[in-house]
């Protein structure tokens, strides 16, 4: 009989590396991503990483995770592996796909963290993409009836924009007139990032093709609409309700687009001269009503704050999805944040840049990340984003380029709501 083993177990430090992305481009026959297939912006952002990075050995990739709200056709075939393979990274790289709505990418991110975590992997990337041109938010989809002859939930629940009505007939304190004000910051603030060349260092050039119309390359975003007022919106239609709040001018797009990112953990970053942007503290996912599923960021980052027995005042940055200006407004009136504050979404959201579904997560990483290189004195940032289906999710970072950067010790967890140590 073999004598009696003990089994190792390894906790490690997870950083957060380097992210890219596309330019975000507006869904439909006249975006520029028409005619684009979903896969191949992934691959662009893969190659571009792997590009940045050179003294990473592709054979040192442990693992691609890509997330995907509409897994089918070009965006089917668990992407995460055929992507890896389309990039050219060896075959003995696996990948996967993976599905959280909204925060597709930022469950590949947390999911594969704590894989580094917990010592199954060195290095990961991880990231998402939506086409909402090719597929339609919810196109083929065949909820349960159950949901309605049960009464499960409301049927407005399946309608995002309804929840958004929901949430502000919860909080009459939150106008149309605040979101508006809301909504055109947030176009000021992105104008404001794209003339300080804060956002161009992010994205990847995409070459597309349009019969008749040759090549083009897309280096910006294509939703931005600079100068925008509250004037401007105030007329605009409300769809989702007569006399409503909502309008497309205080909601985020519908939008095409591709975002991934690199992972690693730290002492395996050090080893191959890799830089540490950001470094995981702590994450959390929530469930919430899905007839107001824009609450669902304050109990995952209550959560995600308890994890890592740090408070909302430790905060010195958030990046928050902007879905819909009513759902980041709830979310600073429960804190206790001004609509104005200079600590949100600097350099403006998804309302002026877009949101193509389960690519959005790692946009708020990459942002953050820069935002913390800008700013050492803040030690601690938040990014966090509304689920679909009434969930929330939020990942706190710590700021590498602070003065008491890693000096405490994080939450010896790997579970679901635990700190990725």
């Amino acid at each position: 009989m073999s004598p009696s083993r003990t089994a190792q177990r390894t906790v490690r430090d997870v950083v957060f590396v380097d992210g890219v992305r596309t330019p975000f481009g507006k869904a439909g026959d006249k975006g520029i991503y028409a005619g684009t297939r979903a896969d191949d912006l992934v691959v662009k952002c893969i190659r571009e990483l792997m590009r940045r990075n050179p003294s990473l050995p592709a054979e040192r990739v442990d693992e691609v995770a890509i997330a995907a709200t509409t897994q089918t056709g070009d965006q089917g075939l668990t992407i995460g592996r055929t992507a890896a393979l389309l990039a050219g990274l060896p075959r003995t790289v696996p990948g996967f796909a993976i599905d959280r709505m909204c925060a597709g990418a930022m469950t590949a991110v947390t999911t594969t963290a704590s894989g580094i975590g917990f010592g199954a992997y060195d290095v990961v990337i991880a990231g998402g993409v939506e086409h909402m041109g090719n597929h339609p938010m919810g196109a083929g989809a065949d909820p349960n009836p159950r949901f309605m002859s049960e009464r499960l939930v409301d049927p407005a629940a399946l309608n995002m924009g309804n929840t958004a009505e929901n949430l502000h007939d919860r909080f009459p304190a939150i106008t149309k007139e605040r979101a508006d004000a809301y909504a055109a910051s947030s176009q000021a603030k992105l104008a404001a990032a794209y003339a300080e060349g804060q956002i161009q260092g992010d994205l990847v050039p995409v070459a597309t093709m349009k019969p008749g119309q040759g090549w083009t390359v897309h280096s910006v975003d294509e939703p931005p609409r600079p100068g925008t007022t509250v004037e401007d919106l105030a007329g605009l239609k409300t769809p989702f309700r007569a006399h409503g709040r909502v309008t497309a001018g205080n909601a985020a797009g519908l939008n095409d687009g591709a975002t991934v990112a690199l992972l690693a953990a730290e002492d395996t970053a050090g080893e191959l001269g890799l830089p540490v942007k950001m470094r995981m503290v702590s994450y959390a996912f929530a469930g919430v009503e899905p007839e107001v599923m824009g609450i669902g960021p304050v109990p995952a980052t209550e959560k995600a704050l308890k994890n890592a027995g740090l408070d909302i005042s430790d905060i010195g940055l958030f990046e928050i999805n902007e879905a819909f200006a009513v759902q980041v407004l709830s979310f600073l009136d429960h804190f206790g944040i001004a609509d104005d504050d200079p600590r949100v979404n600097r350099y403006g959201g998804a309302i002026a840049v877009g949101h193509p579904l389960a690519s959005s997560g790692v946009r708020l990483m990459t942002q953050l990340a820069r935002q913390f290189e800008q700013d050492p004195s803040v030690r601690y940032g938040i990014t966090t984003m509304c689920i679909g289906l009434g969930m929330g999710a939020t990942v706190i970072w710590e700021n590498p380029h602070h003065a008491d950067y890693g000096a405490t010790s994080t939450t010896d967890s790997t579970s679901e709501e635990g700190a990725a140590a």
